[in-house]
């Protein structure tokens, strides 16, 4: 009980690092949310009064988080790699905590994102909810997916000369399927289908999140040694 109090204090502590320095710059947080909006605008005036259906809305929904993620989720190594504090943090912390604390000012992120994205998609689209538990089961299990992976390619991207397309590069192939998952998932949220019939992709979800979050504990102390 003691180590687990110990390893959350620590994590805590990286996080509320990490926290009180975003909201100095606010560098990450600007970039996700002014690439949201941008992109939300645009494709709303591209679309104009065309009638879309739901898998197109639920595509062009994620579409959006994915890219808008993509722009701020990195920050999280490569400001460390910047200011010069990768090694004093290395000394100050292990592996997984850093990973944790990483990892949940991420998901903090996507929160907000998400918070930001849906009720301008609402407004601006159209976009009109069946069954919102579900729909709020796939945002949950989707953005921790996103942001899973996201915190270990960061960690492994941290160190290269052209982060930003590298990061998206790396992101993209193994976040195919959860995109498609939450996708499909999305659809039938939107047709108000119940959560029986979207069992499978909420499965596969709640999987992907598990084994990227394991498979990343395991992987980062040598990532993050390197």
């Amino acid at each position: 009980m003691t180590e687990i109090s110990s390893f959350v204090s620590a994590a805590h502590a990286v996080l509320d690092k990490d926290l009180r320095s975003e909201f100095r710059t606010k560098y990450a947080l600007n970039a996700i949310l002014l690439f949201a909006v941008t992109t939300l605008t645009v494709v709303s005036f591209a679309v104009g009064q065309f009638s879309l259906t739901p898998e197109i809305q639920a595509a062009l929904y994620w579409v959006i988080v994915f890219f808008s993620a993509m722009s701020g989720l990195s920050r999280v190594f490569v400001r460390e790699e910047e200011a010069g504090t990768v090694h004093a943090l290395r000394l100050a912390a292990a592996p997984p905590v850093v990973y944790v604390g990483k990892l949940t000012f991420n998901l903090i992120l996507m929160g907000i994102l998400e918070v930001v994205v849906f009720p301008l998609f609402v407004v601006m689209m159209g976009l009109r909810v069946q069954n919102l538990g579900l729909f709020a089961a796939v945002l949950v299990l989707g953005s921790a997916g996103l942001a899973s992976l996201a915190t270990i390619i960061a960690a492994i991207v941290s160190k290269a000369n052209v982060k930003g397309a590298l990061f998206t590069i790396l992101s993209f192939p193994p976040l195919l399927p959860l995109l498609i998952t939450c996708i499909r998932a999305t659809r039938l949220a939107l047709e108000g289908s119940d959560l029986a019939a979207a069992g499978p992709e909420l499965r596969l979800l709640a999987s992907y999140v598990v084994v990227m979050v394991t498979l990343s504990l395991m992987l980062f102390d040598f990532v993050w040694g390197d």
